[in-house]
């Protein structure tokens, strides 16, 4: 509404007053600092991404040549015609080309044509003091009308006359013969102008055969100078400038707000915007230059190598400034425009003969404690190595090289980083402890949480678990292991660093009241669906086979989604491709260690197959693998198991006799794929439910020929009903 009475108003006063007849016709990473010739630095940007806002979004446009057949960037203002020619940081504007307004007449007084301009500013307003309103012609008057972002109006015009062509002076100024000009009205943040040309008396009929138009037009201060070749046609663009600001706070509001405030660059200073009502600007302080609004964007000037006033003396540069020095035994100001450089007095040589001897002092001293903190550096570098070796870094690089893998696949921690990541180790971050170490939870800089495993290494022969889990883990790609971030070597214990898994272990949420109703039967079902998913894959499809040798319940943790991830690699071992089976010590949890490798020491797949289908019982039942608080017949889960049941398959003390994890992954997914058909998988089940699903689906602990058989069959001591209550529907 405001915006239409302005334009009305405007053809109003011309009408009026004339007795017209006529009716009106540099920047983020990987951002572009350039759209064609002109510069875009940021808080400006050519996307959303490499701009501050919207507010500083620039169009970089592809335009033609009218004189050729080459195309051309030309960045724009947003949804507007208005070409973008300079951005100042310094100066807080945004150089932009405006059109002429004109108008025209015929030989006869007749108007042939008119342009009005009414140009709106969505964010960046009309700099009131860099502008000017310039009206050229003999018979012209310009009008300016403006809306403020108050609401108000405002006015402003000038009137250029003449009788002949000669009475003009040319490259002048505008003083009204020919052209005038006319300050914009100052202390308003203008956001919509309207700007006209009209004739004053007889529509140019005396001056038309040298001033057939009038025209008015905004132009930057000082940027236009009269030509007689305006007074015939003047169809141009001209430069105007518009202020710009960040936001609409003062420097001290926006200091209050960290997180948003612009002046980014250590040294910058804020300053408040020209124009009334606007924000604040960022400058680089003196002696500096570049961009305030990025992080380091101002550096210092070397004015030595710019100009300077060190006329015959030596300049000498500072962080944001300079000076020149004068000879030995003289005072004073080097500066052009300093006090001269003079003789020192015989006192102030004796000054400068005792200072001299006081600096050589201090920096002897200087010199003594830099000495002091470097062979200090020096002995905790020598430390840091040998803790390197002695926590088998050259083992780690030679087994790297071995199995083809590289140093460069981890990233490898400072103890600085770790230390503050879990504020020195305090016991009070400690999340787990096991056989192999303590783990740790910590907090990078960067807001990234970890699991840190500070190794239970007392001696050289602790260092081997320690580097065959790295390597391992260098080894395994899959979604359901925890993945290893990287190790520190430089301490005196070595700490490996793993992704931070939130949902603590399948051990506390089976075995803790409160927890194991969030397990559903088919969620446990999934679980030992990824669990099993993780042993195939470590046996068939990883390069060299490995063996987990260390399968249980507080080794398999849950993500927020209780999505299962396989931990605890420091037992592992990987398995020849040429062999089926290795000798070594015997090493596991009891309750979950494999009989025949306990009697045997022979370590084969086999092994992991057994502590599996223990955790499988585990699931099923929710107890405990090894409980001395039952009796005693029930005390060790897996022979209770399998004594509660006709057949056992996992369990199955012989090695041949039990299937592979390939087996009974398949095995598991097939009851998940009946788990979908039937649309199986309440969290609350009665137990009646459970105990149909359990006779209908595969069973991978008892299948007489392979996995996929018969379902689990009850017997006297262990009934189908005793698993699905303690199992699935509570302890």
């Amino acid at each position: 509404m405001a915006l239409q009475y302005s334009k009305q108003l405007l053809l109003m006063v011309v009408v009026a007053v004339f007795h017209t007849k006529a009716k009106a016709a540099t920047q983020p990473p990987n951002c572009p600092t350039k759209c064609g010739s002109v510069t875009i630095p940021f808080p400006f940007g050519t996307t959303k991404d490499c701009s501050l806002d919207n507010t500083f979004l620039i169009n970089c446009n592809e335009t033609s040549s009218t004189t050729s057949n080459s195309t051309t960037l030309i960045p724009f203002l947003p949804n507007t015609n208005q070409s973008v020619l300079n951005i100042s940081l310094e100066n807080g504007t945004l150089r932009v080309a405006w059109p002429v307004a004109s108008d025209c007449y015929t030989e006869k007084g007749t108007l042939m044509n008119q342009k009005l301009q009414d140009i709106n500013m969505t964010y960046f307003p009309l700099s009131p003091t860099r502008n000017k309103l310039i009206a050229v012609g003999c018979d012209t008057v310009g009008v300016f009308f403006a809306t403020g972002s108050d609401g108000e109006t405002y006015t402003s015009g000038c009137v250029a006359l003449c009788n002949r062509r000669d009475d003009i002076v040319v490259n002048e100024s505008c003083s009204g013969t020919g052209c005038c000009e006319v300050s914009i009205p100052h202390g308003h943040v203008l956001t919509e102008v309207v700007y006209a040309s009209r004739s004053i008396f007889k529509n140019h009929l005396v001056v038309h055969n040298f001033n057939p138009c009038g025209y008015a037009f905004l132009v930057e201060d000082g940027n236009y100078r009269l030509a007689y070749k305006d007074l015939v046609e003047l169809e141009m663009e001209f430069p105007v400038l518009l202020d710009w600001a960040i936001g609409n706070k003062t420097c001290e509001q926006a200091k209050k707000d960290i997180s948003s405030y612009a002046c980014k660059a250590d040294k910058s200073t804020c300053h408040q915007a020209a124009t009334k009502k606007l924000g604040y600007l960022c400058k680089c302080l003196d002696g500096y230059r570049g961009n305030p609004y990025l992080n380091h964007g101002c550096q210092d000037i070397d004015e030595c190598e710019e100009s300077n006033d060190c006329v015959n003396r030596t300049c000498v540069n500072r962080p944001g400034s300079y000076y020149c020095k004068c000879p030995t035994g003289y005072e004073g100001d080097g500066k052009r425009n300093g006090t001269r450089c003079s003789l020192k007095s015989r006192k102030e040589h004796m000054l400068i003969i005792a200072l001299s001897v006081s600096v050589s002092v201090v920096g002897l001293l200087m010199g003594s404690i830099y000495a002091y903190w470097a062979l200090k550096k020096i002995k905790l570098i020598k430390l840091k190595e040998q803790f390197f070796q002695q926590n088998g870094g050259l083992l780690l690089q030679q087994q790297l090289v071995k199995y083809g893998g590289s140093t460069e696949t981890t990233k490898i921690f400072t103890a600085e980083e770790l230390n503050k990541a879990t504020n020195n180790f305090d016991e009070e971050n400690i999340v787990g402890q096991g056989g192999q170490g303590t783990v740790y939870k910590g907090v990078l800089q960067d807001n990234r949480t970890l699991a840190i495993k500070k190794s239970k290494i007392n001696d050289s022969s602790q260092v081997e678990p320690f580097i065959n889990e790295v390597i391992l883990l260098s080894q395994i790609n899959h979604r359901n292991v925890v993945k290893l971030l990287g190790c520190c070597l430089e301490t005196e214990v070595p700490l490996l660093v793993y992704e931070f898994i939130p949902n603590g272990t399948l051990y506390e949420h089976l075995h803790d009241l409160n927890q194991s109703i969030k397990l559903s039967w088919k969620t446990r079902l999934r679980i030992a669906k990824e669990t099993a998913g993780v042993l195939a894959y470590l046996h068939s499809a990883a390069s060299t086979p490995i063996i987990h040798r260390d399968v249980k319940s507080t080794n398999i943790l849950l993500d927020d989604n209780l999505t299962a991830k396989v931990s605890d690699f420091g037992a592992s071992r990987m398995v020849p491709l040429d062999k089926t089976q290795i000798t070594t010590l015997v090493q596991g949890t009891m309750g979950y260690l494999d009989p025949e490798y306990f009697q045997t020491s022979q370590l084969t797949e086999k092994s992991d197959v057994y502590s599996f289908g223990v955790v499988l019982a585990e699931l099923l039942t929710g107890k405990k693998a090894l409980c001395f608080g039952r009796p005693e017949v029930g005390r060790n889960l897996a022979l209770y198991f399998v004594s509660s049941m006709k057949e056992e398959r996992c369990l199955r003390v012989k090695s041949e006799e039990r299937p592979t994890m390939k087996e009974v992954a398949m095995g598991l997914e097939g009851i998940l794929v009946i788990e979908e058909q039937q649309n199986w998988g309440s969290d609350k089940l009665p137990s009646e439910v459970t105990e149909n699903k359990l006779n209908a689906a595969p069973s991978v602990i008892n299948v007489e020929h392979g996995v996929g058989g018969s379902g689990i069959n009850s017997s006297d001591s262990y009934s189908i009903n005793q698993i699905s209550m303690s199992g699935i529907g509570g302890r």
